[in-house]
C-alpha cells in the first residue's frame, strides 16, 4: 500500500506498546483497538489507508524485565513481541503491518535524524551528576537505584518519582540509594549527555502547531496538553541514557551510550513502515500528499506532539508530521485500577479464556471508549450491555427482519411500496447514517457506535408499530404491507452490517452471510442504498449473540477483581502497589483541589481514593473502620 496522486492517503499510527509487559483492556482501547476502528472505517471509504504498528523494545524496563525473569534483553522481546501480535490478532486488530523497533532501519533512521540535527545545532552537550555502580561498572538509570524519598522518606522511592509522595526526584537527592541490581551504595559521577535543543526549535514548533490544529481533528486534550507545554517554556531535553540496550548513539565521545527511549520510539514509526516497504519515505516524507493520525493515551500527547515533531522539524528532512493526535483519557477496573501483580483486572490474553467472543469484548470496549473524560470497565454494566443493545436491541432487530423473510417469503425478498412512515423511518436511518460519518472522520469512535444502536432502536420500534407477523394473515392489502415492512427492515440490516464492520468485523462477516449480501458492497457510502432488492435470497438466519447471565459474570468478576482469594493475606509485592496507588490518587486529588477542579470531578476521585484506601486496608487485615453516627470522624 502506497499513496497515490490527487487520493485521499491515511497512515495511521497507534503508540507502540511498550514490550515488557502484557497489554491490559486500558492499553488495548487506548491505542490499538481505537485505531482499529478509524483503519477499517478508512477503507470501507475507499480512502487508501496504511495501519502501522509494532512493540517498543529498547531501553531502561527491558533490561529490568530481563534481569527478573534470567533471560536477555533480546529474549525479553522476542517473548513479549509475539505475545502482544497473538492477542491483537485475537482481537482482531487489522494492522496492515506490526512490526518492532529493534531492527536495523531503526538504528538507520534514528542515527540519520539524529546527525540532521547534530548537523544544524539543534544539539548541546551538558554534565549531568548520575549515580554510579562501582561493582556493576556502570551508570544507573533511574530505574535501577532505589532509596529514601528527599521529601517523605518513603524507603522504596524510584530514581525518578516517589510514588507515596509522588514528587518527581532526581536520583542523586535520593538518600541511602541502592543499586537494584547488586544492593551497592552508588557513588556521584559526572556524566556527558547530549540534549535536543527544544527552545531554538520552539518558533517552529508554535507554527506547525497552530496549523495542524486548525486544519485536523486533535482531541481537545491533545490540544490542552501541547499548549501547556508551549506556553510554560520548552526546555533542552535529554536524548541519551547509560544502558546498553538501545540504539547506539553514532558519536566516539558517547559510543557507551544510547538514545533516550521517548527520542528513540516514535522513530519506530517509520522504521517500521520502512520494514513493511522500501518506499517507505512516499509515507513519511511527503507531507503535502500524507494526512497522518497519530492514537494514544493521554500521557503519551507530549511526546508525539512537541519532542518528536521538533525532531522532524530540526532534520529538515521535510518529513510528515501528525495531523490528527487522537488521544484517550483512561480506563479504569471498577473501582480502582489494573494490576498484574494484584491480579487485579483483564489483560489481553485472559479476555480469550472467558469463552466470551472476541467482538463483544470490542464492543463494549468501545462502547465505553474514554474520549472526553476517565472511564471504568465494569462487570455488571458488560453484561448489561450484551444483554440489553447486543441483544435485545441490535440483534433482535436483525434476527426478526431476516426470519420474517425467511418464515413468511420463502426466503425471499418482498416487494416494496413506500409510503409516508416507510420513507420517515429511512430518512431517520439516513441522518443517524451521516451523524456515524461525521463521528468517525473526526474519529470520535464511541459517539458513532450510537448512530447504529439508535437505528436498531427505531428498527425494532418500526417493526412493533407495523406488527408484520399479524398482517401477512390478513387481506391482499395487509399482505403487501407486511412485505414492505419485512423488506425495509431487512435493508436497514443490511446497512447496519456494514456500519458494524469497523467495531465488531466477525459480526458484519455473520450477518452478510445470513442476508446474502452481494460481495462487492464492501464500500459504505453516505446515504441509505437498497442492497437487497426484491426477490434477493437471503441464507440461513440464526441468532447473533448470546446472553450473558449473571452467576457467569459473577464468576468472572471474582477471578478477575481481586488478587487476593478469601483468608490468603495479601504478599508485601501487593501491598506495597496497593501503597504506591493510594498514594498517587492522593496527589491526584490534593491537584484537583489546588486547581479549584469541578466538584463532580473532586468527588469522583475522592471516590476512587477511598476505594483503593479500604482496599490497601482489608489487604493489610486490619479492621475497616467506620464514622460512629455521632458526626464527622475528629
Amino acid at each position: 500500500i502506497l499513496p497515490k496522486k490527487n487520493e485521499r492517503n491515511i497512515l495511521i499510527t497507534s503508540a507502540l506498546p511498550y514490550v515488557n509487559n502484557v497489554p491490559h483492556l486500558g492499553n488495548i482501547i487506548g491505542c490499538v483497538l481505537s485505531a482499529d476502528v478509524f483503519a477499517r472505517y478508512c477503507r470501507m471509504r475507499n480512502w487508501n489507508t496504511l495501519y502501522i504498528c509494532g512493540t517498543d523494545e529498547y531501553g531502561t524496563a527491558t533490561e529490568t524485565k530481563a534481569m527478573e525473569e534470567g533471560l536477555t534483553p533480546q529474549q525479553i522481546c522476542d517473548k513479549y513481541n509475539a505475545i502482544h501480535s497473538q492477542i491483537y490478532q485475537w482481537f482482531h486488530i487489522s494492522f496492515d503491518y506490526f512490526g518492532r523497533t529493534t531492527t536495523e532501519h531503526q538504528t538507520r533512521i534514528a542515527q540519520d535524524i539524529f546527525n540532521r540535527l547534530l548537523q544544524r545545532d539543534f544539539l548541546v552537550n551538558d554534565t549531568v551528576e548520575q549515580l554510579r555502580c562501582n561493582r556493576c561498572e556502570r551508570f544507573l538509570a533511574d530505574r535501577f537505584v532505589e532509596g529514601s524519598c528527599p521529601f517523605c522518606n518513603y524507603e522504596e522511592a524510584r530514581g525518578d518519582q516517589c510514588d507515596k509522595c509522588g514528587k518527581l526526584i532526581n536520583a542523586v537527592e535520593l538518600k541511602n540509594p541502592q543499586c537494584k541490581i547488586c544492593k551497592d551504595t552508588p557513588v556521584i559521577k559526572s556524566s556527558k549527555h547530549l540534549f535536543i535543543d527544544l527552545p531554538k526549535l520552539q518558533e517552529r514548533l508554535e507554527e506547525w502547531f497552530d496549523k495542524s490544529v486548525a486544519t485536523g481533528d486533535w482531541t481537545t486534550n491533545a490540544r490542552l496538553i501541547t499548549r501547556s507545554w508551549i506556553r510554560d517554556g520548552l526546555k533542552p531535553r535529554c536524548i541519551t541514557r547509560d544502558l546498553k540496550w538501545g540504539t547506539p548513539v553514532p558519536l566516539e565521545e558517547f559510543k557507551d551510550k544510547v538514545f533516550y527511549v521517548w527520542f528513540d520510539a516514535p522513530i519506530g514509526y517509520i522504521s517500521i513502515t520502512a520494514d513493511y516497504t522500501e518506499h517507505w519515505e512516499k509515507w513519511w516524507k511527503n507531507p503535502e500528499e500524507v494526512q497522518l493520525y497519530n492514537f494514544m493515551a493521554k500521557d503519551n500527547v507530549p511526546f508525539h506532539s512537541v519532542i518528536f515533531p521538533c525532531s522532524l522539524l530540526g532534520a529538515e528532512d521535510n518529513y510528515t508530521l501528525v495531523n490528527s493526535l487522537i488521544a484517550t483519557e483512561y480506563l479504569n477496573y471498577e473501582d480502582g485500577k489494573f494490576s498484574k501483580s494484584r491480579g487485579v483486572g483483564v489483560f489481553g490474553n485472559m479476555a480469550k479464556d472467558t469463552g466470551i467472543p472476541a467482538d463483544i469484548w470490542r464492543f463494549y470496549l468501545l462502547f465505553i471508549r474514554p474520549e472526553g473524560q476517565d472511564s471504568s470497565f465494569s462487570w455488571n454494566d458488560f453484561l448489561l450491555k450484551n444483554n440489553s443493545e447486543l441483544l435485545n436491541n441490535l440483534g433482535n432487530f436483525i434476527n426478526r427482519a431476516g426470519m420474517f423473510v425467511t418464515k413468511f417469503f420463502d426466503r425471499l425478498v418482498p416487494e416494496m411500496e413506500l409510503n409516508l412512515e416507510d420513507k420517515q423511518l429511512l430518512a431517520q436511518v439516513t441522518w443517524e447514517l451521516q451523524q456515524y460519518h461525521q463521528h468517525l472522520e473526526k474519529a470520535r469512535i464511541r459517539d458513532a457506535l450510537k448512530c447504529i444502536l439508535n437505528i436498531s432502536r427505531c428498527g425494532n420500534q418500526y417493526i412493533q408499530v407495523n406488527e408484520p407477523w399479524k398482517r401477512i394473515q390478513g387481506s391482499d392489502a395487509d399482505k403487501k404491507r407486511a412485505g414492505t415492512v419485512t423488506g425495509v427492515a431487512v435493508n436497514v440490516s443490511a446497512l447496519l452490517a456494514l456500519m458494524l464492520q469497523p467495531y465488531m468485523p466477525t459480526v458484519t462477516v455473520t450477518i452478510q452471510a445470513q442476508l446474502q449480501t452481494p460481495e462487492d458492497y464492501s464500500v459504505l457510502t453516505t446515504h441509505f442504498v437498497c442492497l437487497l432488492p426484491a426477490g434477493h435470497r437471503i441464507g440461513t438466519v440464526s441468532p447473533l449473540f448470546q446472553k450473558l447471565e449473571t452467576e457467569q459474570i459473577e464468576a468472572l468478576k471474582k477471578k478477575y477483581g481481586s488478587g487476593q482469594q478469601p483468608g490468603q493475606p495479601a504478599t508485601p509485592e501487593q501491598i506495597k502497589e496497593m501503597t504506591e496507588a493510594v498514594a498517587k490518587q492522593g496527589n491526584c486529588v490534593r491537584e484537583l483541589k489546588a486547581q479549584k477542579a469541578e466538584k463532580l470531578l473532586i468527588d469522583k476521585e475522592v471516590a476512587l481514593l477511598l476505594a483503593l484506601k479500604k482496599q490497601l486496608v482489608v489487604a493489610e487485615g486490619k479492621p475497616i473502620e467506620t464514622p460512629s453516627s455521632g458526626g464527622k470522624k475528629k
